[in-house]
């Protein structure tokens, strides 16, 4: 089964079969180019559970750097609103270190579940953190707080934020 890449590819072009998983863990494994484009294309595919699918198996390549720009474009596109956070999950596979800002912003202003995946990998992923990073953050987040009902969650979030902000500059100090 796992020879025939083809195969495996068409099957999660449709429907999905009940080994989706499966199918999508050994295309992951297998890594090839041809999975990975494959993949880039699935993801603007007309089903959600198609683009979920790919976007899964994107994150389990192991040289999946080239997908990474288009798979964060369908996480911010209007069509995957639904999906956006069964998407993001998918960055967990990826080398996401300079990509700081995007994450933040995904953070601040997603619903609430892409916000809670964006906190995680935030809070959890490795990042080159430098002054610009830190400057680009700080003004997404000030565009936010000019721009949302300062209630208990807008507290709780800022309190999050301010400590982000002084990890990041304390360690850019050294």
């Amino acid at each position: 089964m796992a020879n025939d890449i083809p195969a495996l590819i068409n099957s999660l072009n449709g429907s999905l079969p009940e080994n989706a998983y499966e199918i999508s863990d050994t295309l992951g494994h297998i890594g090839e180019e041809e999975v990975l484009v494959a993949m880039l294309k699935l993801l603007s595919h007309g089903n959600d559970e198609n683009r979920i699918i790919a976007s899964r198996t994107l994150g389990k390549l192991k040289d999946n750097a080239a997908a990474l720009p288009n798979l964060l474009e369908a996480i911010t596109a209007k069509e995957n609103v639904s999906i956006a956070g069964d998407l993001l999950v998918a960055l967990e596979g990826f080398d996401i270190s300079d990509r700081f800002v995007e994450i933040f912003k995904l953070y601040l202003f997603g619903s609430f579940k892409v916000s809670n995946i964006a906190k995680d990998l935030l809070d959890y992923k490795e990042f080159d953190i430098t002054p610009r990073v830190i400057k680009k953050a700080k003004k997404h987040w000030n565009h936010y707080s000019n721009n949302i009902k300062h209630d208990d969650a807008y507290q709780l979030r800022k309190v999050e934020v301010e400590e982000m902000f002084e990890d990041m500059e304390d360690f850019t100090k050294g």
